[in-house]
């Protein structure tokens, strides 16, 4: 064996509930168990692994699957409810053969998810989700079971988008906005991931400490496609798992009081034109949302990138719906307890309620989930002829079909299999999306650094 090849630790353990599921029925541990059509099996094992490998170098599914190819877990049955046995599991989970208290948290928050999506979202006959108000109910029932929604108090939750894969200057300037708006006593939400998902919740923790807030909440949210390349980072302490990326982005923008976006790839461009869609959409024409970008200085070139995009391709009007504060954290935490502050007084006119917005409209194709495959990356209709609003939920498509060829497993595979996906329209349309991309490209926005990044989009005039 070359000596230069590092052999992870793999631990057998077995584990007890912490704090988010303690029993299951004998149907539910049956299915659990089944890895044939039907079975959830093969969806808790991907999840949980990804939880146990938590802070791994990688972004890559197919890369983390392999490599700890020989994992298991399975439910173990007591007179006082369950535990988890686990095998061959990533040994950076454990303490002197002890799992480390917050990775067993999320352990047991993929579990409660994982059932509840199942026997009580999607086969309990009680949600259409061909549905617009049936999907709206399965977000916030999902939200309801695992808690999140308990916060009784004056509205102070920030959604905090950007990229994973960002560099140090990016990710120290996330901190310090995460610091400042910790210290005005606001909370984080982000997709509970490494590099900008973490940044501003670590940032937060100082902030919460020197103002002696003894529970501050660093709420993460993802879904079983991406939490691969996207472990929950240490410092989330609620985590969600939301049955697919339109469903995490619903809760995202209903959830949120305010959102600011750090610089990022693929991803990101995608939440800002999910964003950009339902602001532009004129039912949403007085909804109060604070929305921020954000960087050091040495970022200001992605933002005039994003910027100069969405006005080529959405309007003028559209780009100015973007406000843009370049390296000044202070402002970004003095302007979010401002635009809170609208927010509040907007829901208590209304009866509407604090921790979950109802009155926001979204529209289907914002909700229906978008298989990702080369017909219907290739099938987008990407043209002016249409609403800006759809326009926008296409663009969003497109930009979800490339974080699935980047990241995620099934995605990756397809890109193997069949070559790059192909998006075609008008050229006024697919130039500037070339021109982006390529900046993304460019400034190594779409892996890790290090990684080669191989193009797994073709644009087709």
């Amino acid at each position: 064996m070359d000596s230069n090849v590092v052999v992870p630790e793999l631990i057998d353990a077995r584990v007890g509930p912490r704090g988010s599921l303690e029993n299951l029925s004998q149907a539910e541990i049956k299915k659990l168990l089944d890895s044939g059509q039907g079975g959830l099996y093969e969806l808790f094992r991907k999840c949980s692994l990804a939880v146990l490998n938590s802070g791994a170098p990688t972004d890559d599914a197919k890369e983390i699957f392999d490599r700890y190819h020989d994992f298991d877990i399975r439910i173990v049955r007591q007179a006082w409810g369950i535990k988890l046995e686990v095998h061959n599991a990533p040994g950076s989970a454990f303490v002197d053969g002890q799992m480390i208290r917050g990775i067993k948290e999320h352990l047991f928050a993929v579990l409660r998810d994982v059932v509840f999506i199942a026997n009580e979202i999607l086969a309990s006959g009680r949600f259409d989700l061909g549905h617009s108000a049936d999907t709206t109910n399965a977000v916030f029932h999902v939200l309801r079971n695992s808690r999140v929604l308990d916060y009784k108090a004056r509205p102070n939750l920030v959604v905090c988008w950007g990229g994973h894969s960002i560099g140090n200057e990016e990710y120290k300037y996330s901190k310090r906005v995460g610091y400042e708006m910790g210290l005005r006593g606001l909370d984080v939400c982000t997709g509970c991931g490494p590099g900008a998902m973490k940044g501003p919740m670590k940032g937060a923790t100082i902030g919460h400490a020197k103002q002696r807030i003894e529970h501050g909440r660093y709420i993460g949210i993802t879904e079983p496609g991406i939490i691969a390349a996207e472990p929950p980072n240490p410092i989330v302490n609620q985590l969600v798992i939301m049955p697919d990326i339109e469903k995490r982005l619903e809760a995202f923008v209903r959830f949120a009081h305010g959102i600011v976006v750090f610089p990022g790839g693929a991803g990101t461009a995608e939440e800002i034109l999910y964003l950009m869609g339902i602001v532009l959409d004129p039912a949403n024409q007085e909804q109060p949302l604070p929305v921020i970008l954000t960087g050091p200085r040495e970022s200001a070139a992605y933002f005039e990138h994003i910027g100069r995009f969405i006005a080529d391709t959405l309007g003028e009007p559209a780009a100015k719906r973007l406000s843009v504060i370049i390296d000044d954290p202070a402002e970004v935490g003095r302007r979010m307890v401002r635009g809170i502050e609208a927010v509040r007084e907007f829901r208590r006119q209304r009866s509407d309620s604090y921790n979950f917005n109802w009155l926001l409209s979204i529209q289907p194709e914002f909700q229906r989930p978008f298989e990702v495959t080369h017909e219907s990356m290739r099938a987008l209709e990407l043209h002016r002829g249409q609403p800006v609003h759809q326009l926008a939920a296409n663009l969003r498509r497109a930009f979800s079909g490339i974080v699935t060829g980047n990241v995620k497993e099934h995605g990756i595979q397809a890109i193997e299999r069949r070559g790059p996906y192909e998006l075609a329209g008008d050229r006024g349309i697919m130039q500037p999306l070339d021109e982006l991309l390529a900046a993304f490209v460019a400034q190594r926005r779409m892996k890790l650094p290090g990684s080669a990044y191989r193009p797994v989009y073709r644009l087709v005039a």
